[in-house]
């Protein structure tokens, strides 16, 4: 028996050149699985169509023949047809206003819905991520805009020679750049001016270790939170290495009631419990890298109140840019204001006018908030994309929707990203009808 998929181009943005299947596993997908593999056509993708024909794919507008459709991102209305099966990135478990309306297409189509984002173990862990990749972009995009920011105060530095994430052909050739500022730094030592030069990170998820993978090229010395305080008091920190600081949640949160200690269970299940304790770190940080999950029932990291504060207070404070790769607007880091785009992927928030310019000039703190970092790096992030992807999509094609939810045989790390299933809400997402 044949079975059949289809791939649905991305269209978001001239950016989105990922795929969910590269060829090589689609070529093993049609030999060893008789799954017959669609594609629509794009000028875009990241691999091209001859490459997806020599796998034995069809290139073809409709798909309509095909009824599980697997993508990347979010797709347009007028693409979804009764009773068909979707698998991609719905941004919607949150709640997110802006895909509400994609979600109830959805429902009154009676279709399925499998969202990546909730493909997990038994212990919860998420098996099917771009994360890392969000991790490596948005660092390096990080460190360009470090040095875009310092060029414009007048100080020297060495980050100028890193260029955007999507200028370089490969990640290996970025990591190469990026390695030899760390050479740099080595040799010639950090401006006085810099020093003790302190990046922070939030979080030890998979966008974590992208961010520190792309970090760790240059000289570091890792120190604790509690190590910041009489670190910056010092007067003999080496010039010739970066900071590193990793946050975690009993470093960014506290119990409201002192007589209470920290439990991340307790946090995670009651986490109006908990207030910020973050912004004592603040100050001291260079940089700060963002990648946690937050969603509005957690205390906020930074707040607008208090950078205003911290700018009225300080003649030039210390904190230069704030790299939000979890990039929720107005979310963790309230100053996220909007998302931004790879060739324009930075602004200037100003604390004391509370307004935001475009670039990296101007009074303020540089946000970068690009919404898709992965698509910067979009053949790597594809091929590791697919790898993990590819194992479970014949027992997604070969399943048999027809049946009740109950008696669906998808397999479990599969059935619990299941949101939608025949145009209802699953046991697990019915939450999600206060959004709607």
């Amino acid at each position: 028996m044949k079975y059949k998929i289809g791939i649905r181009r991305e269209d978001k943005n001239k950016w989105e050149r990922r795929v969910p299947l590269i060829p090589k596993h689609v070529k093993e997908l049609i030999e060893s699985h008789a799954i017959e593999v669609y594609l629509q056509p794009s000028p875009i993708r990241i691999f091209s169509e001859d490459e997806y024909i020599q796998a034995g794919a069809k290139i073809q507008e409709d798909l309509s023949e095909c009824p599980i459709i697997f993508a990347v991102k979010e797709i347009p209305l007028d693409f979804f047809q009764p009773q068909k099966t979707y698998v991609f990135f719905s941004h919607t478990i949150k709640g997110q206003k802006h895909n509400m309306s994609m979600l109830k297409k959805m429902m009154e189509l009676g279709c399925n819905l499998i969202d990546y984002e909730k493909v997990t173990d038994e212990e919860g862990r998420r098996l099917i991520f771009f994360g890392r990749h969000a991790g490596l972009a948005g660092m390096i995009d990080t460190l360009w805009a470090l040095g875009k920011r310092l060029t414009w105060e007048g100080i020297p530095n060495p980050f100028t020679k890193i260029r955007n994430a999507y200028k370089y052909d490969t990640l290996a050739e970025a990591k190469e750049s990026i390695s030899q500022v760390g050479e740099k730094i080595k040799t010639d030592g950090l401006p006085e001016l810099l020093t003790p030069l302190i990046f922070g990170v939030t979080g030890y998820g998979h966008v974590s270790t992208g961010t520190q993978e792309i970090l760790d090229l240059l000289p570091f010395e890792q120190i604790s939170p509690e190590e910041i305080f009489p670190l910056v008091k010092r007067s003999d920190f080496s010039r010739n290495h970066i900071y590193k600081v990793v946050f975690k949640e009993e470093h960014m949160v506290e119990p409201i009631s002192q007589t209470n200690h920290f439990d991340l269970h307790d946090y995670y299940d009651h986490p109006e419990k908990y207030r910020s304790r973050f912004e004592s770190y603040i100050p001291h940080l260079t940089v700060l890298v963002n990648c946690i999950y937050w969603d509005e029932r957690y205390p906020r990291l930074v707040t607008k109140k208090f950078l205003k504060k911290l700018f009225d207070e300080g003649e030039n404070p210390r904190l230069r840019i704030i790299g939000d790769i979890s990039c929720d607007i107005e979310g963790s880091i309230e100053c996220t204001v909007k998302g931004t785009q790879p060739d324009n992927p930075v602004y200037v928030y100003n604390p004391i006018e509370e307004q935001e310019i475009d670039g990296y000039e101007g009074e303020g703190v540089v946000i970068l908030a690009v919404d898709n970092l992965p698509c910067e790096i979009s053949r790597k992030a594809s091929i590791d994309f697919s790898q993990v992807l590819k194992p479970f999509v014949p027992q997604i094609a070969k399943t048999d929707f027809s049946v009740n939810f109950d008696e669906c045989t998808l397999p479990p790390s599969i059935k619990n990203a299941v949101i939608v299933y025949h145009g209802e809400l699953t046991p697990d997402y019915r939450y999600m009808r206060n959004f709607l």
